[in-house]
């Protein structure tokens, strides 16, 4: 068994074992939550560089670190359940806590999202990370529901992000104050 670092590590850079592991083992359920909460709130002190020119606003940090994890939760629910449940392949088990540690580890690059705060490369930063996460995704998705194909993985993924990013920019919408 290898350390939480090695852990974060091994799943930024795609380790197809390392997601083996965190899949199999149990105890790494609260590393998984620990990894999806500094994900969000990275993204929600990052978002100030993209709303707020670089100004870190406590209230803005809370709401977008709470819109970046309930849009995290829509994504990994709906995973579960195109993956899982509308195609899966013959050889598909779905255990929820194997799916949810492994796609909290796929959150780990969303920490660099704290360099978002820098108005000027607040937008690289976020789309380079939106994609790692989503590459990472694939890849936990594709061992946790024991997929031969990462194509299937790559579609559950997709889908899965385009809907979840709906629901993020509606309560994003919704709970931002208006301009005025």
């Amino acid at each position: 068994m290898t350390t939480f670092s090695h852990r974060l590590m091994g799943a930024s850079v795609l380790d197809v074992d390392t997601y083996e592991e965190v899949e199999a083992d149990r105890t790494a359920t609260a590393q998984a939550l620990v990894v999806v909460l500094a994900s969000s709130l990275a993204g929600g002190i990052g978002a100030s560089g993209l709303v707020h020119d670089g100004h870190v606003a406590l209230q803005g940090v809370f709401l977008w670190s709470a819109v970046a994890l309930i849009s995290w939760a829509a994504w990994a629910l709906l995973v579960f359940e195109i993956g899982g449940r509308l195609l899966p392949e013959p050889e598909t088990s779905v255990d929820v806590g194997e799916l949810l540690r492994t796609i909290g580890f796929s959150s780990a690059p969303g920490v660099l999202r704290v360099f978002g705060v820098i108005p000027a490369i607040a937008i690289p930063v976020f789309a380079l990370t939106t994609v790692w996460m989503l590459v990472a995704m694939v890849v936990a998705v594709r061992q946790a529901l024991d997929y031969r194909s990462t194509a299937r993985a790559i579609g559950v993924c997709l889908l899965g992000l385009v809907l979840a990013l709906a629901i993020a920019v509606g309560l994003g919408l919704f709970l931002t104050p208006p301009l005025s």
